[in-house]
Formats: C-alpha cells, sequence, structure tokens
C-alpha cells in the first residue's frame, strides 16, 4: 500500500498524541507503516470489570484507534479519520501483562476504508484475545 501523504507517519503520531484517552489508559504507538499500526496497552487493574479481566469496552477503543489510524495512514494530508461502524469479536478472557493491537486496511477508497484488527495478550502468546472489523471515513475541515 502507498500512502498519499509522504508525511504520512509524522502525521499519524501527531494525531495519535492528542488523543487524550489513549494517554489516560496508558496506550502507546508502537510501529506505523503504510495500511499498518501497532498499539501496546499495559495491564492496569483501574479498566478491569467484576472478573479482574480488562474491559471489553477498553480492548474496543485500543482496536478502534488502532483500526482507524491504519486507514488515516492512508489517507491525504488534509483529511482526519472518523469511525463509521465496527464489529468486535471477544474470543477469550483479556487478561495478561500487555496487549498488542494490530491493525491493517483490508480495503482504502478515497473516502471510505475497510479495516480489520487483532488484539493479542501476552498471556496467550499469538491467540488472538479479540478481533475488530471496522469501517472508517476521511473527513476534510
Amino acid at each position: 500500500m502507498t500512502p498519499t501523504d509522504p508525511n504520512y507517519e509524522q502525521k499519524t503520531r501527531e494525531s495519535f498524541n492528542r488523543q487524550s484517552v489513549m494517554r489516560t489508559i496508558g496506550a502507546t504507538l508502537e510501529s506505523i507503516k503504510p495500511g499498518g499500526i501497532t498499539i501496546e496497552l499495559p495491564f492496569n487493574g483501574q479498566y478491569t470489570q467484576q472478573n479482574d479481566f480488562m474491559h471489553a469496552g477498553i480492548i474496543s477503543t485500543v482496536l478502534d484507534s488502532a483500526c482507524g489510524y491504519a486507514a488515516f495512514t492512508l489517507m491525504p494530508a488534509d483529511a482526519d479519520v472518523l469511525t463509521v461502524e465496527f464489529k468486535v469479536n471477544l474470543l477469550r478472557p483479556a487478561k495478561g501483562k500487555l496487549f498488542t493491537a494490530k491493525a491493517r486496511v483490508v480495503k482504502a477508497g478515497r473516502s471510505i476504508s475497510v479495516t480489520e484488527a487483532s488484539l493479542f495478550s501476552s498471556d496467550y502468546g499469538e491467540k488472538e484475545v479479540a478481533t475488530m472489523s471496522a469501517t472508517m471515513m476521511a473527513i476534510y475541515a
């Protein structure tokens, strides 16, 4: 995949750094490539549900940002990104010291892009904890 903006990496990092929700939950942007993003989230007991697993809302938030930024890497310089819809599948309990969300663009369009993401836990190795399919929209000021 070829980015339309040669400064896509810097633009993506700057946008991610403006997301206070990512700072709040301790998520970090680990890697950026055209059409692909990796975000890491350390376990935090403040964001668990009643069984001490990371809450589905937190997991969904990280996957949503990963999908959005994967699409964002391929958007024009004057575009921003907005989620249109997503579906999450929670496959196993979200336990572990570190969670890694890996997202990729399935189909990049001029205004709409389709993305997928998987969340992995340090406890399960290569087994997915959750998946997301999402549709992202390019918006212009």
